[in-house]
């Protein structure tokens, strides 16, 4: 794991960051950190709604996230935070057993993560293709603005041209200028419109009470035994999982967004300590928030940690000390915001008719199977594991038909030679055994796998079964042509993988 940063870096992970010598950075960060925290507050509430626990639970969660993933995390400028798939996997722990249980096993879940960074689960982000990485960013963009629909149903009127308003605000004002983020203005003026105006809309006070105080250190409320181990064990593994996976693939979807790198060890390990540290706050646990972070990143253009840190700062100073300015703000202002950030998410190109056209048939099957899974689901991570595995599948239909045999005899007909060319694996291996003429041949018959490679004992099974086959003709096998890897694996397996 990467050796802590010194006090002077923290937040940029660098020996000085760039908004301490560039003004423009720095206020692009903290404009950026204080639209989050706004769009923050409503979500954060909504998801103690789903987790069933108090609104103080989610935004103290929130606060302790960010603040600690800013000082922690591997990925600058991802925002961190209560979120909805971790509210749908403790909620039935919270229903069960009650809101102790709940912090131990956000508490838990943060040392599995801790455990599962130190062992390297990132690295299985390689093995994540870019059609599952394209439907991952269209059903993201499409729950973002499924959560707005209820927002946009019997509610009075004006919310409607207010939304329009808010829209309108974002397209047009960065034409304008870029000093201050469009979100922000959209808010601002959407806010004074209906105080001044007494227009009668949702607001964000109607949500939930917002703290007024900071959130106190503490241990959970629970008996602590093996039973407790027990129970907490299984919520808080699967909140583990599912919270490396969304965190893991913002992390990457931040990264392609910003031609940068970043550490997924690091992040996984950082997660691990931030939800530890909101359990011990007495917060409902969560991991890398999408939207939050496309906010932050596309929209407002933060790139450092000073946009995180300052966006769980901002969150706790909104509620205790503006809580009665922020709880009047209309939610149709926040709902403005994330339909623009559904629609800057979306990768339109990969549905354009053109590319279609030209995308393999697999691919474009991979990413609407991962992207009907997740909208089914509501869970990102079933979506990106079902999207990999059927990509797997098409992966290894299309390599088993590159595996290909002929035949060529010698002049004198005393020996065949067959050529085998292609990769040699459990789908591609099955179909060798019928590829020889076991009774037309010679007694002599070479396989050159020169032009082959054997990747596992299938492949060294279907090779000695060609070799029985013709043993029991009275004719001689040989095999030539391996390189170093498959002839170590062949050596090994040949011969002793059939009980004798």
């Amino acid at each position: 794991m990467p050796s802590a940063p010194s006090p002077s870096a923290w937040l940029r992970g660098s020996r000085r960051p760039s908004w301490l010598s560039d003004p423009k950075v720095l206020r692009t960060e903290v404009l950026g950190g204080l639209v989050v925290a706004l769009a923050l507050i409503p979500e954060a509430i909504s998801f103690s709604v789903i987790a069933g626990v108090d609104p103080a639970v989610g935004l103290f969660a929130s606060f302790t996230m960010a603040v600690t993933i800013a000082l922690v995390g591997g990925r600058p400028a991802m925002i961190s935070a209560a979120t909805g798939a971790v509210a749908l996997v403790i909620a039935p722990l919270n229903r069960e057993h009650g809101f102790g249980y709940l912090v131990a096993a956000v508490i838990l879940a943060g040392v599995f993560q801790i455990v599962l960074g130190a062992l390297g689960v990132a690295k299985l982000m390689r093995f994540v293709p870019r059609s599952v990485m394209v439907g991952f960013v269209n059903s993201l963009a499409i729950l973002i603005f499924m959560a707005q629909v209820p927002e946009m149903t019997d509610v009075p009127w004006p919310v409607y041209p207010l939304i329009a308003a808010g829209l309108a605000m974002m397209v047009f004002f960065p034409k304008l200028t870029t000093v201050v983020p469009a979100p922000l203005v959209s808010i601002v003026i959407l806010t004074v419109i209906t105080v001044a105006a007494g227009i009668a809309v949702p607001t964000v006070g109607d949500k939930g009470d917002l703290p007024s105080s900071l959130p106190v250190p503490g241990l959970p409320d629970v008996p602590f035994t093996l039973d407790t181990l027990t129970t907490v064990a299984p919520f808080a593994f699967a909140m583990a999982l599912v919270g490396l996976m969304e965190s893991l693939m913002t992390a990457k979807l931040v990264d392609d967004i910003t031609d940068t790198r970043s550490s997924k060890t690091r992040e996984s390990v950082g997660q691990g300590v931030a939800n530890i540290a909101t359990g011990f706050f007495g917060g409902m646990g969560g991991c890398a928030m999408i939207g939050q972070t496309m906010i932050n990143v596309r929209v407002s253009g933060a790139r450092t940690r000073l946009s995180t840190f300052l966006a769980g700062a901002f969150l706790m100073v909104l509620c205790i000390v503006f809580g009665p300015v922020v709880s009047d703000i209309p939610m149709a202002a926040l709902v403005a915001v994330m339909v623009m950030v559904s629609v800057a998410t979306f990768d339109w190109h990969s549905i354009a008719p053109r590319t279609l056209r030209r995308m393999p048939l697999g691919e474009t099957v991979v990413m609407l199977v991962t992207v009907v899974c997740v909208v089914a689901t509501h869970n990102l991570a079933i979506g990106v594991v079902v999207g990999s595995i059927a990509a797997m599948v098409v992966f290894a239909r299309r390599v088993a038909r590159l595996a290909e045999v002929t035949a060529v005899t010698d002049p004198d007909g005393a020996a065949v030679v067959y050529r085998v060319t292609g990769e040699l694996f459990f789908a591609s291996s099955n179909e060798l055994v019928g590829q020889f003429s076991y009774g037309t041949d010679p007694d002599r018959v070479v396989i050159d796998l020169s032009a082959a490679h054997i990747w596992d004992a299938s492949s060294v099974a279907a090779l000695d079964a060609v070799g029985t086959k013709y043993a029991q003709r009275g004719k001689t096998v040989e095999i030539v042509g391996l390189n170093e890897p498959s002839a170590r694996m062949h050596k090994t397996l040949s011969g002793k993988l059939v009980g004798g």
